[in-house]
């Protein structure tokens, strides 16, 4: 027998679970952010897990809130056994919840309670934490507090970034909740409260903190980049010929260095931070795509 099973996803970090998920139970529904406008013909883009459901002739289901009146009876309407809900961007309210004869199941890229929250994977890295993981919880109306079912640690490398991480949190997270509907479905599903210490918030990145501050460590600033790596991009401005012009920073390395914080110490790349330096490895420019920091320099032909 397989489960009846309400998807509730929107981007690209979804995806995998959804297919996980359609190749073992009945995915009755997929409900997803509703299309938005991008590129310069402002196109009605789907979301990635919406285009996938298409793909698979799925129905999808894009409303602007769940809200409104009416909301549940719509899911009702598909008769779930389980709403499985990975990045889907909107909370789901208590009738919502109460829908699914089995409950909502979350996938979450943290070890809760840490980073509970809209943005785990770039807070964890930024951090500077040396693991995080994914986690299979029972959802309620509290942003990320349900009892958690499963969770599988991942260690986090020194030069790690977060869309490396990302996407292997992705595929693992894909396993982790195909197994928890299994153990769901044959009533060995158990759950435990997260503990009340240790609780931290991934709130969303915001434009000001991609800037980076050369007057702070250069530890701090390795995990920056790191952590925005690679969107949004932690970023510097400087005058490469045509007045300040942005330039993202996609990887650093650390490095001993000293002079005052922003100078760039030698051509190939140290750029002296508050403590110690970091190197450039990797940017881009406004408009390209990305490029060895050793190519940049040498057309930007910066001065130390």
């Amino acid at each position: 027998m397989t489960l009846r099973v309400a998807f509730m996803g929107t981007p690209d970090f979804a995806v995998p679970t959804l297919e996980a998920l359609a190749g073992a139970h009945d995915v009755v529904a997929v409900y997803s952010r509703a299309p938005a406008a991008s590129g310069r013909g402002l196109k009605q883009r789907l979301s990635p897990v919406h285009a996938a459901a298409e793909a698979r002739g799925i129905p999808v289901e894009t409303p602007r809130t769940l809200r409104e009146a009416g909301s549940a009876a719509a899911l009702a309407r598909h008769r779930p056994d389980v709403a499985v809900v990975v990045a889907y961007g909107m909370l789901l309210p208590a009738a919502i919840l109460a829908v699914p004869r089995l409950g909502c199941l979350n996938l979450h890229a943290s070890l809760l309670p840490r980073w509970r929250g809209a943005a785990p994977i770039q807070r964890a890295v930024m951090a500077g934490d040396s693991e995080t993981g994914i986690a299979v919880m029972r959802m309620e109306e509290g942003l990320d507090t349900g009892p958690v079912a499963l969770f599988s640690r991942v260690p986090i490398g020194p030069d790690d970034i977060s869309g490396e991480l990302h996407d292997r949190l992705a595929l693992l997270g894909a396993g982790l909740m195909r197994e928890a509907l299994a153990g769901l479905e044959a009533g060995r599903l158990g759950f435990t409260p997260q503990r009340q210490d240790g609780i931290t918030y991934a709130r969303k990145i915001t434009n000001e903190e991609a800037r980076l501050d050369w007057a702070s460590p250069s530890a701090a600033l390795h995990d920056q980049v790191r952590g925005l790596s690679p969107f949004p991009g932690a970023f510097f401005e400087a005058d490469l010929g045509r007045g300040p012009e942005r330039v993202k920073v996609l990887r650093t390395e650390r490095r001993e260095g000293d002079g005052p914080a922003g100078a760039l110490l030698a051509g190939d790349g140290p750029v002296a931070c508050g403590t110690g330096a970091v190197r450039l490895v990797a940017v881009q420019r406004a408009g390209r795509g990305p490029m060895e920091a050793a190519e940049f320099l040498r057309g930007a032909r910066l001065e130390p």
